[in-house]
């Protein structure tokens, strides 16, 4: 007889100023303020782009001073905006010597262009060049990019891949998206959020002008993070899509941690425990060999969140269509994470687990047991991974987030389901679950409170829930970036940078 067990496990709590812990992002902004009583008061951004944009954008912004009520129809989920002195105990300000504006008539005749590989680059160079003139000791701290829809959808083949290159990339993202379409009737919410995760071969089919141009201004040795704003967000009615309410609670939150401020922390998470994400993305070195390159990401509740290129993986070095570190790739990631950890918090953590997206090959398992003996007491290797396993709840409502369901010796967490505090599913289709397993002896069930807890960690969203962990999300943004970065340069390692 198989066993199964289910239950709903409680919703982790977020801390906020003075303590203050609540399930949600808004409402613990609005009643307990900012993690950091003593993070940013005076939040001075910076803008560029043309001046009708910039000017656009800087009305917009000026609403949100002050209360905009929510438009959406579930006063649960969306709530009023109260302004940014009750929600982040802060203000934004602009200096006259923070703008910098582009020629109208320069960007309008370089737009037609910009598809090409020529204007492509001349673009990137336009406006990383105005952003780049910010950088100094008097500065920002945080870039407002304002970038015409045009721009903000570009998108061009990569020239730097040969023909050949581009149809084996081609084939290596049909076998993606051939694994996605093997699940259980996926449904398009489930594909995307698998897009978070996958290789991505087509990081590196196209190059996207935004993602470039973070890439670019990212690596300067004074670097400010950015923000894009599309013209289309500013000028969208307040009764299309989101309502101005939530546009700013998402814009406030991510530009007072890209300030350098901390919205909220985890309520629920151990001191010292390093969390690290592993994950491969597609790269070509300029020497012409087309390579796997890992990178890990290492989140903690006593160091902000940080990344680390790995080593290059060769592309015939795959098991089951998936790349592998060996033993000592393993070993040197491990290595570097936990120095980097040391050097942040000034000692080493209690304990380590790693995340990953498919199951640890042997060589992983002992290269990452091996560098961290000796140095942490425990070492945990954990694997999630998309399933075809669905649960159906008696009654009208979906399986709750948090339902941590077990079938024998498999183990099914719903990181997405029916939200009780919004008295809603936020999704249209049955929820799916994230299966989870680990690589030796670990307390699953410990794992994936852990794991609940970090995919409130986006501070790119005030809605406070995410499918996958900020470990694995993080993956994403960094491996975006690696194709735009030359052979030897290290990502930016600040998570500030890829919000």
């Amino acid at each position: 007889m198989i066993r199964v067990s289910v239950e709903t496990m409680r919703e982790p709590p977020l801390a906020f100023g003075g303590g203050g812990l609540h399930v949600e992002p808004r409402r613990g902004l609005s009643l307990h303020g900012p993690a950091d009583r003593d993070g940013p008061r005076d939040i001075r951004l910076g803008f560029v782009g043309s001046d009708e944009d910039v000017r656009a954008t800087r009305e917009w912004l000026t609403r949100f001073a002050h209360f905009v009520p929510a438009r959406e129809a579930n006063s649960a989920r969306y709530v009023d905006w109260p302004g940014t002195a009750s929600a982040l105990r802060a203000r934004f300000s602009v200096e006259e010597r923070f703008v910098r504006t582009i020629d109208a008539n320069r960007l309008t005749a370089l737009l037609p262009q910009a598809k090409t590989r020529e204007g492509f680059e001349d673009a990137l160079q336009l406006f990383a060049s105005r952003i780049e003139g910010l950088f100094g000791d008097q500065a920002p701290t945080c870039i407002m990019v304002c970038l015409p829809d045009a721009l903000a959808d570009l998108r061009i083949a990569n020239p730097a891949l040969s023909a050949t290159e581009w149809q084996a990339l081609q084939r290596l993202q049909e076998e993606e998206e051939t694994e996605q379409f093997a699940l259980f009737q996926p449904s398009p919410e489930e594909l995307r959020a698998a897009e978070e995760l996958r290789l991505q071969a087509e990081d590196l089919l196209f190059r996207t002008f935004y993602r470039a141009l973070k890439a670019r201004v990212m690596t300067h040795k004074n670097a400010i993070p950015i923000q894009i704003i599309r013209r289309d967000t500013v000028d969208r009615p307040d009764n299309e899509g989101q309502s101005n309410a939530t546009r700013a609670w998402n814009l406030a939150a991510s530009v007072y941690y890209k300030s350098g401020g901390l919205p909220w922390r985890p309520g629920a998470l151990p001191d010292n425990v390093c969390f690290v994400g592993v994950s491969f993305h597609h790269l070509k070195r300029r020497s012409g060999s087309l390579v796997y390159a890992s990178v890990a990401q290492a989140f903690s509740t006593d160091v902000e969140p940080f990344a680390l290129k790995g080593a290059m993986v060769d592309y015939e070095q795959r098991r089951d269509r998936h790349p592998y570190l060996t033993e000592e790739q393993s070993q040197a990631l491990m290595a570097d994470v936990l120095n980097n950890y040391e050097n942040r918090a000034g000692v080493l953590p209690d304990r380590v687990v790693v995340h990953k997206t498919t199951m640890y090959q042997p060589e992983e398992h002992q290269g990452f047991r091996r560098g961290a003996l000796g140095r942490v007491p425990t070492c945990e290797l954990v694997w999630l991974r998309n399933t075809a396993f669905r649960l159906v709840r008696r009654g009208m409502q979906e399986p709750w987030r948090g339902t941590l369901c077990s079938v024998g010796n498999d183990t099914y967490l719903f990181t997405s389901g029916f939200v009780p505090w919004w008295k809603e599913y936020p999704g249209p289709h049955i929820p799916a679950p994230i299966e989870l397993g680990s690589q030796g002896n670990s307390d699953l069930r410990e794992r994936a409170k852990e794991i609940l807890a970090l995919t409130k960690m986006n501070w790119n969203s005030t809605e406070g829930i995410s499918r996958y962990p900020i470990t694995l999300t993080f993956a994403k943004r960094v491996g975006q970036v690696m194709s735009e970065l030359a052979d030897g340069q290290d990502p930016n390692p600040s998570y500030r940078f890829y919000m």
